[in-house]
C-alpha cells in the first residue's frame, strides 16, 4: 500500500532508552502501519470425594508483589479543570479503504509531562461546547506507546482510534464527538489531555512471564504498547524472555490494525512472540464457522488451559464488551473436564492479577 508523506526522523539521547535494531534510525508512518526503526497436564489439583462426586481444586495462586503498588506509577496528574495542552505531531488512517470504518494513529507532544506506563490510558477534551452550552466531557482512550513513546524520547503519547459514525433509529446519521475531532486534528493543532489513568492493565513485572494479550479492534492499543517495550526497545533494567501470545479479532483483513509491525516483531523473536489474527467476515474454521477471537482461542484451548494454570501466566482482554462471554464459553467447558469451576477460578486468577480485563 502507499506509504503516508509523514516521516519522523529520531535522535536518541544516551540517556534515554534506545529501539532496537540500533542501526535502524527512522520510524515511518505508513497507511497500515506503524515499521519500527528498521503438554501434560501441570500442577495436577488434589482430589476430594464428596458423596462419591469427585471434583478437583483449582490450581491455587501464589501470592505476588502487586503491580499496582508501584511507586513509579502516576495516576491523575491531570485533570479536566487544568489539562495539559499536548500537540498533534502525526495523525494517519491505519485501516484500508475497504474496511468497515475508519481507524486513526495519532501522536501527540507531551515534553515528558504525562509520565504514563504500558497499559495506562488518558483523557481527551474535544474543543468547543455540546448542547448544553457546557465543555464537552472527556472520552478515555488507551495509550498505544510504549512508555517512552513512538520516538523513543519519553516526549510523545499514542492513541488509536477508530472514527465513530452510525445511524440512530430516526435515520440519522450521528458522529462520536470525541473520536470524530481527534480523526480530524491536523498536524500542530492543540489537544486537552488528562491523565494518565489507571493500574488494571499494567503490564506484568516478570520479564519470564507468559502474557496472553486478547483484542478487538482499536483494544489493541495497550498491547501495542507492552509488544514495543518486549521486543522493539532495549532498557537496561527489562528483558523480555517470556512468551508473548497476541489473538487480534477484526472483520476484515484491511481492518488487521499494526499487522506489519507485528510480523516484524516475530521475525525478531519468534521463541518469544506468537500470532493469531481471527478476521470474522473472511476466515472461518473446519465447521464453516465464523472465526471469531474465541473461535481461533478455540483451535488451541488444551494448550490455553494448561498455561492458565502457571502462576506466570497473565491474560489481558481489551476490546468490544462482546467478546468477554465468548471467551469465557470457552474456558467454562475447558475447566469442567478437569473438575474446575471456571467462575470460581477466575475469580482467583483475577485476585491474582493474572486476568485483566478493560472492554466497552
Amino acid at each position: 500500500m502507499a506509504s503516508a508523506a509523514v516521516t519522523a526522523a529520531v535522535s536518541l539521547p544516551s540517556s534515554k532508552p534506545s529501539l532496537s535494531p540500533a542501526s535502524l534510525e527512522r520510524i515511518s508512518f505508513h497507511k497500515t502501519c506503524l515499521h519500527p526503526r528498521s503438554t501434560a497436564a501441570a500442577k495436577a489439583g488434589r482430589l476430594v470425594t464428596v458423596r462419591a462426586q469427585v471434583t478437583t481444586e483449582a490450581p491455587a495462586k501464589v501470592a505476588k508483589v502487586s503491580k499496582k503498588d508501584d511507586e513509579g506509577v502516576v495516576t491523575n496528574k491531570y485533570k479536566p479543570k487544568e489539562p495539559y495542552i499536548g500537540r498533534c505531531l502525526i495523525n494517519t488512517k491505519i485501516t484500508g479503504d475497504d474496511a468497515p470504518g475508519e481507524t486513526n494513529h495519532m501522536v501527540f507532544s507531551t515534553e515528558g509531562e504525562i509520565p504514563y506506563r504500558e497499559g495506562q490510558s488518558i483523557g481527551v477534551i474535544a474543543d468547543g461546547i455540546d448542547k448544553n452550552g457546557k465543555p464537552h466531557k472527556l472520552r478515555l482512550y488507551s495509550i498505544a506507546s510504549s512508555a517512552i513513546g513512538d520516538f523513543g524520547d519519553s516526549k510523545t503519547v499514542s492513541l488509536c482510534v477508530k472514527r465513530l459514525v452510525y445511524t440512530n433509529e430516526q435515520g440519522e446519521i450521528v458522529k462520536g464527538v470525541c473520536s470524530n475531532f481527534l480523526c480530524d486534528l491536523k498536524p500542530g493543532a492543540p489537544v486537552k489531555i488528562t491523565g494518565p489513568v489507571g493500574k488494571e492493565m499494567l503490564m506484568p513485572k516478570d520479564p519470564n512471564a507468559t502474557v496472553i494479550m486478547l483484542a478487538t479492534g482499536t483494544g489493541i492499543a495497550p498491547f501495542r504498547a507492552f509488544l514495543w517495550k518486549m521486543f522493539f526497545e532495549k532498557h537496561e533494567n527489562y528483558k523480555f524472555n517470556g512468551l508473548a501470545w497476541l489473538f487480534l479479532g477484526v472483520p476484515t483483513g484491511s481492518s488487521l490494525l499494526y499487522k506489519e509491525e507485528f510480523e516484524k516483531m516475530k521475525e525478531l523473536a519468534p521463541d518469544n512472540f506468537r500470532l493469531d489474527f481471527a478476521v470474522s467476515r473472511e476466515q472461518t474454521n473446519e465447521k464453516g464457522e465464523k472465526m471469531y477471537i474465541q473461535t481461533r482461542m478455540a483451535q488451541y484451548a488444551i494448550e490455553l488451559w494448561e498455561l492458565l494454570k502457571k502462576d506466570n501466566t497473565f491474560v489481558y482482554m481489551c476490546g468490544l464488551k462482546g467478546m468477554e462471554k465468548g471467551i469465557d464459553d470457552i474456558m467454562v467447558s475447558l475447566a469442567a473436564k478437569d473438575g474446575i469451576d471456571w467462575l470460581t477460578y477466575k475469580r482467583e486468577l483475577k485476585k491474582a492479577e493474572q486476568w485483566n480485563v478493560e472492554v466497552y
